[in-house]
C-alpha cells in the first residue's frame, strides 16, 4: 500500500477521538550535558507507527516513542525540537518536504546559534536507494528464487548502480554536516547510522521475500550506506554512531522481541513495514546515548528484554484505542485497493 493511504489512515483515525498513549516513562540519571537538542532526519528516525504517532505532525509520521525523543529525556536537555519527517532526504534539510498532509519546512529551520546537540539520520532517501531496493527486490524473488536477481537487476554495465548512487550521497551528507555547523557552530554534530534489515547469514522469505542470494546483496548496500554516513562523520569532523554493528541478531529475522526492524507487513501497532520498531528506536536512543557519555557502544541482554517488554505495553494500549482501531480498518481497507 502506498504511504500516502497510511498517512491518511492514521490522520482520520486520529482525528475521530483523543489518542491516550503518552511517551515511555522511564526514569534516567541526570545527564544535563546538553541544553538546546535539535534532531533531524528521516523515517529512520522520525520512526512511523512506533506507538504512537504525534498528531501535530502527521504528515512526517513522527512517533512519540522515536530515538530522538527518548535520547532527549536521558539527556535531561531543556529544550528539544524534534523535525525529522518519513520521506526525507538530504535535500529537505534546505529545501520544504512536500507530504500528503502539507508542506513542511527545511529541516534547518530548526537549528540556532546555540544549539549545542543536533543528531541526524539521513541519507537512505537519497537517489531512491531505500525505496528502490525495498520495492524491487521482492518482486523479483519469483523470478529466481535461490539466486541473485535484485543484484543482477541493479548491476548496469558491470556496475552497482546503487553503489554508486551511495557515493554520491556521501557528498550530499558531508554536506548537510557543514551546512549544521555554519547555522550552529557551537553544536555537537551526531551522524547516526542505520541498523540491519537483513542477517548477515541465513534467509527469512515470509518476513523478507527477498531472493536468498538478494540477503547479501541487501547487506552490502547497508554496509556501504553505513560506511558512508561514517565517511562523511570523519570529513566533516562530526560523531559517528555506529547503530549496524550493535544490531547483529536485531535485524528483520530475528525472533519476535529480539528484531529491531518490521518486516514486509505494516502493523499499525508495531511500525511501518521494513522499519525499526520501538525496540530498534530504544536501541539507537541507548546507543546514541553511550556514544554521548563515553559509555561501552553495547546492547545487553537485560536491556533488550526491557525494551522488548516495554513494546508490547505500549501495543497493547494501543491496540485498545478505538482511535487505532478505526485506523487499522482503513489500512485494510486500502491493502485491498
Amino acid at each position: 500500500m502506498k504511504i500516502h493511504r497510511l498517512i491518511a489512515a492514521c490522520t482520520a483515525a486520529a482525528l475521530l477521538g483523543t489518542l491516550s498513549i503518552t511517551a515511555p516513562a522511564t526514569a534516567f540519571a541526570p545527564a544535563a550535558q546538553y541544553k538546546k537538542y535539535v534532531a533531524l532526519g528521516d523515517s529512520y528516525t522520525s520512526a512511523p507507527l512506533v506507538p504512537l504517532p504525534e498528531l501535530l505532525s502527521l504528515g512526517c509520521l513522527r512517533s512519540i516513542g522515536n530515538y530522538p525523543k527518548q535520547l532527549a529525556a536521558r539527556l535531561q536537555v531543556t529544550s528539544f525540537t524534534d523535525v525529522s519527517c518519513g520521506g526525507a532526504d538530504t535535500t529537505n534539510m534546505t529545501q520544504p518536504q512536500s507530504t500528503p498532509l502539507g508542506t513542511f519546512p527545511p529541516q534547518f529551520n530548526a537549528l540556532t546559534a546555540d544549539t549545542d546537540l543536533v543528531t541526524v539520520g539521513i541519507g537512505g532517501n537519497d537517489f531512491g536507494v531505500f525505496g528502490d531496493i525495498t520495492s524491487t527486490c521482492p518482486g523479483l524473488r519469483a523470478s529466481d528464487p535461490a539466486g541473485a536477481p535484485c543484484k543482477a537487476h541493479f548491476t548496469v554495465d558491470g556496475k552497482d548502480a546503487l553503489a554508486g548512487k551511495i557515493a554520491q550521497t556521501q557528498v550530499r551528507i558531508t554536506e548537510v554536516v557543514n551546512g549544521i555547523k555554519q547555522r550552529s557552530p557551537k553544536a555537537t554534530i551526531v551522524l547516526v547510522g542505520y541498523p540491519k534489515i537483513a542477517p548477515e547469514k541465513g534467509t527469512c522469505p515470509d518476513i523478507l521475500p527477498f531472493a536468498d542470494g538478494d540477503y547479501a546483496y541487501l547487506y552490502s548496500i547497508e554496509q556501504k550506506l553505513n560506511q558512508a554516513v561514517e565517511n562523511a562523520a570523519a570529513a566533516g569532523g562530526a560523531t559517528y554512531v555506529d547503530t549496524f554493528g550493535p544490531s547483529t541478531g536485531h535485524d528483520a529475522c530475528a525472533p519476535e522481541g529480539q528484531a529491531w526492524i518490521q518486516g514486509k507487513d505494516i502493523n499499525l501497532l508495531r511500525a511501518l513495514n521494513y522499519h525499526p520498531r520501538f525496540e530498534g528506536q530504544a536501541g539507537v536512543a541507548s546507543l546514541t546515548f553511550k556514544k554521548l557519555t563515553g559509555a561501552q557502544e553495547t546492547v545487553t541482554a537485560a536491556e533488550q528484554a526491557r525494551w522488548a517488554a516495554e513494546a508490547r505495553t505500549l501495543s497493547a494500549k494501543a491496540a485498545k484505542d478505538p482511535a487505532v482501531k478505526a485506523a487499522m480498518n482503513r489500512l485494510r481497507t486500502g491493502a485491498q485497493r
